[in-house]
């Protein structure tokens, strides 16, 4: 049996490494030796089957709450709201929280909100598919995925500049480099708090047919949300609603430069828009690993998991992994029978909002390959690091107008 204190046989990826690739050949090499790879922050779980497992393992919780406090973050604005937020409670807590915002996020909302997200992606490439070129992040997927969220809740489609940039600033926190960012990315949750409060206050003296007016609802029923809870889920709501989106839709393109035959299909037959999304999620997501902390020591295929170590779920050599996927990361909008990949996550902590995602990028997809053909990047793009949430901050492109 191994240990995690004696695991030196094991693979070693440095994910902090500011050159670290999840599409490298030190990861693959990883994954074709073992299932699990050493890092500097605990144990990497590397195959489809073992992810898959440990999503739903009882010796398992959320592993996020501890981010802040690895990285020398133990108090303030941001450390308050995160502990308490819905990505990192359990228990009955977390389930009764969830419960009460999971009609916001059902399949019938997504498909209701369906035809306004449609009229934004059509607005949005109106504006620049003439031109040949466009900074794909700024001009379409961040106003899109912000104002698609200011739908959902809501918002006049005004409001999104200020909910995208305090959203930018809070993703900050995901980083490594939180402690030095600190300072704006409390600020940027106090804006936030700012806000929702008065939205919550807007909509308690004169409530009308949206997700906050029902959720402000709640918190005057039997089994009701606390003032609290209703802030930060709204919070959660406005950064994870658009900071994600955004940089899947990024991702997303990226995916389908590289497989121009199958962008070629999907504009010939949009009713694949579902799967195209699907293959995007799975071969290319944002969120790279999916983070649990061992509440207890077990053993798990011969390897002993001691209680307090961080165990990173990969998604992407999970999502790529041949054992699942026997083209690994070759695109098929057309396949049939794939596996679920866990782009959003799993168990209990499967992500709220997968619906609503689902629908923003299906949506926008087919708009897209609609008027765009022949994409191409022809350099200056900036990215995130390829670790946690990852995404382009500049992606310029070049293109050909569909005729």
């Amino acid at each position: 049996m191994s240990t995690t204190a004696d695991v030196g046989d094991a693979p070693y990826l440095d994910i902090s490494a500011h050159d670290f690739s999840m599409h490298s050949e030190s990861v693959r090499n990883a994954r074709a030796a073992s299932f699990y790879a050493r890092t500097n922050y605990g144990l990497a779980i590397l195959r489809y089957s073992e992810v898959t497992q440990l999503l739903k393992s009882p010796s398992l919780a959320q592993g996020s709450a501890r981010w802040p406090d690895h990285h020398g973050v133990h108090s303030g604005i941001f450390y308050e709201w995160w502990s308490k937020n819905l990505l990192v409670l359990e228990g009955d807590e977390h389930h009764r929280i969830r419960r009460l915002l999971n009609p916001a996020f059902s399949p019938t909302a997504a498909r209701r909100l369906e035809p306004q997200f449609e009229a934004i992606a059509q607005e949005l490439v109106a504006a620049f598919a003439d031109r040949g070129e466009a900074e794909f992040v700024h001009e379409f997927a961040e106003p899109y995925a912000t104002r698609a969220l200011c739908v959902m809740l809501g918002l006049p489609q005004d409001a999104w500049p200020f909910i995208a940039d305090r959203a930018n600033t809070i993703g900050l926190a995901l980083s490594v480099s939180i402690k030095e960012d600190i300072d704006k990315i409390d600020q940027a949750v106090q804006e936030l708090y700012d806000y929702v409060e008065k939205l919550i206050a807007e909509r308690t003296a004169a409530p009308s047919d949206d997700i906050i007016s029902r959720l402000v609802q709640f918190t005057d029923s039997g089994d009701k949300l606390t003032p609290a809870e209703l802030r930060n889920a709204l919070v959660l709501m406005l950064f994870g609603g658009m900071d994600t989106t955004r940089n899947q839709l990024g991702l997303a393109l990226q995916t389908y430069i590289r497989n121009p035959d199958q962008w070629e299909l999907l504009a010939a037959r949009p009713e694949l828009a579902r799967s195209a999304t699907e293959e995007a999620l799975r071969v290319n997501p944002t969120t790279t690993w999916v983070t649990r902390e061992a509440i207890e020591t077990f053993e798990f295929q011969g390897l002993e998991i001691q209680a307090g170590t961080t165990v990173h779920l990969l998604t992407y050599t999970s999502g790529t992994d041949p054992l699942a996927y026997p083209d690994g990361d070759d695109v098929a909008i057309d396949a049939r029978n794939r596996p679920p990949h866990h782009t959003f996550g799993g168990g209990m902590h499967h992500c709220l909002g997968h619906y609503i995602a689902r629908a923003d990028i299906s949506v926008a997809l087919p708009i897209l390959a609609r008027e765009l053909t022949d994409i191409r990047c022809p350099g200056g793009d900036e990215w995130l690091p390829d670790s946690g949430n990852t995404g382009p901050i500049r992606y310029p492109i070049t293109f050909d107008k569909r005729v």
